[in-house]
């Protein structure tokens, strides 16, 4: 059955990280949007917008399409966005799809649920940069997020995603009730994904805020660009 997906990418990248995934499923009959959210344009300045306002850009893209029976799907940070943005457009979604993503508790920042050596990364990079951004090294990325792929991939991926802002990290939302919602909700865990280490601070803590059991996808952390057909049929099935 064809529908419409909205996909919201995690920090660092742009809409154009989905391209892959997005040309299989439209591929498959369905619509697909894939935005690049507020501050995370190529020369965005990183102080000009709060997480507020990324999910105000997502909550006026369905109002703007007039979006209707939509699966969203978010990533990683991503997480956060459609967290803020469900209640809003909850008459408008088929589902809601967590894919490695970070899904909010109370008063809890996406600062507050990563592990300290990446906290410690975050305050380094936001004090260096002068604008309040956190860039990540390449040696973080080729590691621990895109490992399944060629070096040679991973440094041309890895050129294209620019800074976060770093209040995107330190702003809360307000949890999800899925029944509240009156949506459907999947949570997937990429199989090879190292992003966050098992244990105390691993993905599979969040599926049991959703009350879900979570299913697997293939791939890294990026799977986007390293499994992106699997990935795709992993939405689909979702």
């Amino acid at each position: 059955m064809s529908g419409t997906f909205v996909l919201i990418t995690g920090a660092w990248h742009g809409g154009w990280a989905w391209r892959p995934v997005a040309e299989h499923l439209r591929a498959a009959g369905n619509r697909v949007l894939t935005p690049t959210l507020p501050g995370l344009s190529d020369g965005d300045d990183p102080t000009a917008y709060s997480l507020g306002d990324v999910v105000d850009s997502v909550v006026d893209l369905f109002e703007d399409e007039d979006l209707r029976d939509v699966t969203l799907i978010g990533h990683s940070w991503g997480g956060y966005v459609i967290t803020g943005a469900a209640p809003r457009v909850a008459g408008r979604l088929r589902k809601l799809v967590y894919w490695s993503a970070f899904v909010p508790a109370e008063d809890r920042t996406l600062y507050d649920e990563v592990p300290p050596h990446y906290r410690e990364l975050f305050d380094a990079q936001a004090a260096a940069s002068g604008n309040n951004s956190v860039t990540l090294p390449f040696e973080v990325w080729q590691g621990a997020f895109m490992q399944d792929a060629s070096e040679e991939l991973q440094r041309l991926v890895h050129s294209l995603l620019v800074p976060q802002p770093m209040q995107y990290f330190t702003t809360a939302v307000d949890p999800v009730d899925p029944e509240q919602l009156g949506v459907p909700v999947s949570y997937l865990i990429g199989e090879n994904d190292q992003a966050l280490p098992e244990g105390e601070y691993g993905w599979s803590r969040f599926a049991s805020r959703l009350g879900v059991t979570p299913h697997t996808a293939p791939g890294s952390h990026e799977a986007c660009f390293t499994r992106p057909t699997e990935l795709a049929e992993s939405f689909l099935k979702a």
